[in-house]
């Protein structure tokens, strides 16, 4: 049995769960997710906890139930609380300007880019900080997909770490070339 599948996950006060059929929509303070899953699971409301269960063993039937478990924790999560990602921007010149769904960033290109978020997406630049970028909104894969795409646009380099990295984002770094002087004079 999968341990993550067999996990209810808690219905918390003020958020609204509807069923009908494999499309589930929930409510909360936050907004409104919907989403459609996997035939073979069933999801079941019992006492402000959801519960998914498989019909059978097959390797497919494990695989999502530990997946549709998650899916619905997350789903609950991001109506209450929401989700966020934290961008860093490195580099001289290297600047961005967001408004709520619109950031411009200037990444030593010939031209500015330009990035458009989804409806349900919000950009924040860090008053204290200028080179700091939050990503958020209800949906974590969402979020995770247009934090994605801007790091796409300038990916940190090993040498000098310019570009647009994540927060917790290591970046091994590299060596220079080593300056070798031939005999004396």
């Amino acid at each position: 049995m999968s341990r993550v599948g067999k996990k209810p996950v808690q219905i918390p006060n003020g958020v609204v769960v509807e069923l009908s059929g494999t499309t589930i929509k929930i409510k909360g303070p936050k907004g409104e997710l919907q989403k459609k899953f996997h035939e073979n699971m069933q999801i079941e409301i019992k006492d402000n906890t959801l519960t998914v269960v498989r019909p059978s063993d097959t390797q497919q039937n494990r695989e999502l139930h530990g997946l549709t478990r998650n899916l619905l924790a997350n789903m609950i999560e991001g109506v209450t609380k929401g989700f966020e990602k934290k961008m860093e921007i490195i580099g001289i010149g290297y600047r961005a300007q967001a408004t709520k769904n619109k950031i411009t960033m200037t990444l030593g290109f010939s031209h500015p880019v330009e990035f458009l978020a989804p409806p349900s997406i919000e950009f924040k630049m860090d008053e204290a900080k200028k080179n700091i970028l939050t990503i958020s909104g209800l949906d974590k894969e969402m979020v995770g997909e247009v934090a994605a795409k801007i790091r796409s646009f300038k990916p940190p380099e090993p040498y000098k770490g310019k570009g647009i990295k994540y927060i917790d984002e290591h970046i091994q770094r590299k060596a220079g070339k080593a300056v070798v002087t031939k005999g004396g004079a």
